[in-house]
């Protein structure tokens, strides 16, 4: 199995410069450690910093050798494809083909009035600008039109990307269409699996899978990869519960204030039902092995609350996760082989 690193990047108390490099030096460790892969969000609006994944994800790609690069997401459906296309192309070589895209439309209310999206035509953008993004990925010239954007003709778009292919993800939380349009074009699919129960993200790679095999593709060759609410490992349950409580507690506040979300339940009742990884090493990996039985994934990523934390903390965790649970489960769940760079 792949670990990917996915932090949480907002912290209001300190200055946005300084937040923008604690997220770099945040990937630096990660491929330290051992992490297989590092990924920066795409979002438009408080609490998040990342509006510009490509940006971020070069200035750490000249720190990093190794590790690979990830978004999650890019909202595709916002952006000229032409424009992502040369971001994520100079980023490719900057990286030596270490990147990966994880792709999605931008839903955020705030989003789609910054970028005159619309729920009516959300999906037709990404759908298109896919279409478009993938062409001019794997075409040295173009000739194309479309409804949301101006045509091409002969069009060649530069730099050319390291990586003749790029693999590109759909991310989805519970949404049919996400996988549909995944399964549709062979691609992997990325489920946030991040709220209470896993059912509804195990039913979503369910009808991934089915439609995968109907579009006529192999099925064997469907790639899943999953995320989790969080993480915090300790040498005893009761250490990491109560020094996950503050991430918990701040968690709620934030998703209420900024999303109008909320958690029913406690903090026991969390770590319970939903796919929050916090306990002991032990512990951890029988969860971990429990959600492979019901999605059959060889992509994990997991997120630590650096920004809640204190530094020692957090840097304990993450460095517990490799020492005594990541070579677990990699001896027991290989996963294939996935042209990792």
């Amino acid at each position: 199995m792949k670990f990917i690193l996915l932090p949480h990047v907002a912290d209001p108390r300190k200055p946005e410069h300084v937040q923008l490099a604690e997220i770099v030096e945040l990937g630096v460790f990660a491929e330290q450690l051992g992490f297989d892969g590092f990924g920066v969000g795409e979002r438009h609006d408080r609490p998040a910093l990342s509006s510009s994944p490509a940006v971020i994800l070069s200035n750490l790609a000249a720190r990093t050798s190794t590790i690979r690069l990830f978004t999650a997401i890019t909202a595709l459906g916002l952006h000229d494809p032409l424009r992502a296309y040369e971001d994520y192309a100079t980023l490719d070589n900057l990286a030596q083909g270490r990147l990966d895209l994880i792709i999605g439309k931008g839903a955020y209310t705030t989003t789609q009035r910054l970028f005159g999206v619309t729920t009516d035509d959300q999906w037709h953008r990404l759908q298109e600008n896919y279409d478009l993004f993938r062409r001019l990925w794997t075409q040295d010239s173009v000739t194309w039109a479309g409804r949301f954007r101006p045509a091409l003709g002969n069009a060649e778009a530069l730099p050319r990307p390291f990586q003749p292919r790029l693999r590109i993800w759909h991310g989805s939380a519970t949404n049919p269409q996400s996988a549909d349009f995944a399964a549709r074009h062979g691609d992997p699919i990325f489920s946030s699996n991040g709220g209470v129960g896993i059912n509804r993200y195990v039913g979503l790679i369910e009808h991934y899978r089915e439609q995968f095999a109907a579009y006529g593709h192999d099925p064997a060759e469907a790639l899943v990869g999953i995320g989790t609410a969080g993480y915090f490992g300790a040498r005893t349950t009761r250490e990491a519960v109560e020094k996950y409580r503050p991430v918990f507690q701040a968690r709620l506040a934030v998703n209420h204030k900024y999303d109008g979300a909320t958690i029913g339940g406690s903090l026991e009742e969390w770590i319970e039902h939903s796919s929050v990884l916090v306990g002991t090493p032990q512990q951890i990996i029988e969860k971990i092995h429990a959600q492979h039985e019901r999605f059959g994934h060889e992509v994990f990523h997991i997120h630590v609350d650096a920004e809640i934390l204190h530094r020692r903390d957090y840097l304990d965790t993450l460095e517990l996760f490799f020492t005594e649970i990541a070579p677990v489960i990699r001896k027991d769940l290989p996963g294939r082989t996935l042209d990792w760079v």
